[in-house]
């Protein structure tokens, strides 16, 4: 997938970690006759008890080494173990936020691709015809969507993964789903990933965008969402964090609700990704 990085002004081709194994997984009929066990709670929860011992610390290094993350960026730490330095905290000053209420910031850093809301609450991701209803589940009023937008927001291995709210507001309702942990990258694209994987549904009333519905979609080896389940926040403000491995954060909006930077319709148009930062502005409110 052909990345625009917004900050830089650049592109790149993203570089899926643990690539091999992936397509090997996702490849082979091997791959696909063990996926089951692979892909399954159990294994993940299995490969979580590794990364929060002590011993996971050996990794850290080599992590930073091969992912390119500058530490500069991040509070200063001893940590524990691998999940423990996964889950580091930025310096505030490194994402800074623009305090114009009409603004709609990035939750997360991430890259991003937008789908519209069709007729009949359809999106067409990656390939896949989902309904609005296959993200959220059945418990969850999707009615008011139709011809709205869906943002999904990618984190890479590399990326900071803890998030937060694009808007201010009241928390309405939150729900767990529980499901697979496909990873979420183009390898597998052929399997309906937003509708199998585990995922928490969280209905939003924000202040400046009306309500939103936001899914934090976990992934291969990311069998915990921690969500700190507010009542109310603050923009940019930290929702939650994600344990080791990739993940998503997909995001609906009404229609007429919210219009997207000039420069992020363009690359997505184009068929990119957008790169973003955690509390970046990417949109504004059309209310």
């Amino acid at each position: 997938m052909q990345v625009y990085n917004r900050k830089e002004n650049s592109y790149y081709t993203d570089v899926q970690y643990g690539g091999g194994f992936l397509k090997k997984l996702y490849g082979t009929a091997f791959g696909r006759f063990i996926m089951p066990l692979v892909l399954s709670r159990p294994i993940s929860k299995i490969g979580g008890v590794y990364t929060d011992t002590f011993l996971s610390k050996a990794n850290i290094k080599g992590f930073i080494e091969k992912n390119h993350i500058n530490m500069e960026e991040y509070v200063p730490k001893k940590y524990k173990s691998l999940n423990d330095f996964f889950t580091r905290e930025i310096r505030q000053e490194c994402r800074p936020m623009e305090q114009n209420p009409e603004i709609f910031v990035s939750p997360a850093d991430s890259k991003l691709s937008v789908y519209p809301i069709e007729p009949d609450n359809r999106i067409l991701i990656k390939g896949n015809e989902y309904t609005v209803t296959d993200l959220v589940g059945k418990d969850t009023d999707i009615s008011a969507y139709q011809g709205g937008q869906c943002l999904v927001f990618r984190l890479s291995v590399d990326d900071y993964h803890r998030y937060g709210y694009s808007d201010s507001g009241r928390r309405k309702s939150s729900r767990h789903i529980k499901g697979r942990l496909h990873t979420v990258c183009d390898i597998s694209s052929q399997y309906r990933v937003y509708q199998e994987n585990s995922r928490v549904v969280t209905v939003l009333d924000t202040d400046h965008f009306g309500e939103i519905v936001v899914i934090e979609v976990g992934a291969l080896m990311v069998g915990r969402i921690v969500n700190h389940n507010k009542p109310a926040f603050d923009k940019g403000e930290e929702k939650g964090y994600f344990r080791l491995g990739g993940s998503t954060i997909v995001v609906l909006v009404r229609e007429d609700t919210l219009v997207l930077d000039e420069d992020i319709q363009s690359h997505i148009a184009q068929g990119m990704e957008v790169k973003l930062r955690f509390r970046e502005t990417i949109g504004r409110n059309v209310l």
